[in-house]
């Protein structure tokens, strides 16, 4: 097996929360009647046992001190009755709406556990508590939703945090995936030229293709190969006003989606062919080829060139280099030396649409 493809072996495990959960309900019926036990009397609900430890609700209908925050106030807290034990949860205490019968949340700690433990010095006499002295105010509690009846339900929703359980997960082979070769493949089969099915003559030059592999990238070679111009174009197909090397690199694109490679040109006829392309790729209608050399001719403009490679923009359409072009010669007072190029002055006799289209361009940047 390939070094690249070499499997590696990963042994695992997994930490996992352990919880338990259940509802404590307090129904205090005749509320009015516990009304004036004490500041700091309390009644308890049934015990209920819930992750291995016992619960209670304390409610205190007169509060659990006298000061500020607890005056006019009923009192509601968690406890926990078993002596010693030191126990994490999560708890929320509601109440009950009579009138859509949903629980009302209160007062909750639902974010991260809080800890019953015997050296915590906020609770209240012997047992351990969590809770808060303002639970309700009596005028808000004594009217509908909460009070019918003279009846008022509490409930609390307790999850007791066990210790959790570490295990060993699956073993699995991770496989190392190789990168993509499709590239590589397709070029290989245009340089090869096996089971090609059309040839294209440029300048004397043979190019043996795939039809399929055209049509599959240019909706102008699925028309010539496969439309209604398939029995003028037949099987050997003749490319005018194009270079043998243009061509090859628009094959070459056209199987891996990659411009060729053009270390051996210098910068100048690195410029010159990505001119080349870009007409070819609009002609073929290669959006993604033509944005590419776009992008290129963005990258590199110069004082000779930048007039020529304006007109080029706005005959093939490319308004971004056509901008480009613009800004270029408008930054750093470029316009004179432009003007004066040799990109400039020949072009313009023969064609001068070079002329306007730079007059065209500075004047919508002015605008602008």
């Amino acid at each position: 097996m390939a070094a690249s493809q070499r499997s590696t072996e990963r042994r695992a495990s997994r930490c996992t929360p352990v919880t338990a959960r259940a509802t404590l309900v307090f129904e205090i019926v005749g509320y009015s009647l516990h009304k004036g036990m004490g500041v700091g009397k309390f009644i308890r609900s049934t015990t209920v046992s819930v992750g291995g430890h016992q619960w209670c609700i304390r409610y205190y209908p007169d509060g659990t001190d006298t000061h500020a925050n607890s005056q006019g106030h009923v009192s509601v807290y968690l406890e926990l009755l078993n002596k010693g034990a030191k126990v994490r949860v999560l708890f929320d205490l509601m109440l009950i709406n009579h009138v859509s019968g949903l629980a009302s949340s209160v007062f909750a700690v639902l974010k991260s556990p809080v800890v019953f433990d015997p050296h915590n010095t906020s609770g209240i006499g012997t047992s351990y508590t969590w809770g808060t002295p303002s639970f309700k105010k009596k005028s808000e509690l004594e009217e509908l939703p909460y009070l019918r009846d003279d009846r008022l339900v509490i409930e609390c929703d307790l999850t007791v945090i066990k210790e959790p359980l570490v295990a060993t997960t699956a073993i699995t082979a991770e496989v190392q995936i190789p990168p993509s070769d499709l590239a590589e493949n397709f070029e290989k089969l245009l340089e090869v030229a096996e089971e090609a099915d059309v040839t294209f003559e440029v300048e004397g030059e043979i190019f043996p293709a795939h039809k399929i592999v055209l049509a599959a990238r240019s909706p102008v070679f699925k028309a010539e190969l496969y439309g209604l111009m398939r029995g003028k174009c037949g099987q050997n197909i003749t490319i005018e006003d194009m270079e043998p090397t243009v061509f090859k690199a628009l094959l070459h694109f056209i199987y891996t989606d990659l411009l060729p490679s053009m270390g051996k040109l210098d910068d100048e006829e690195k410029k010159e062919m990505v001119r080349h392309l870009l007409v070819a790729a609009e002609r073929y209608a290669m959006e993604r080829m033509k944005m590419m050399c776009e992008d290129i001719l963005c990258k590199t403009l110069d004082v000779q060139t930048v007039a020529t490679t304006s007109a080029l923009a706005d005959q093939h359409h490319c308004s971004r280099l056509k901008d480009a072009c613009a800004e270029f010669i408008m930054s750093s007072n470029r316009l004179d030396d432009v003007l004066a190029s040799q990109g400039y002055v020949h072009p313009k006799k023969s064609c001068p649409v070079v002329s306007v289209n730079i007059l065209e361009s500075i004047m919508k940047l002015l605008k602008f």
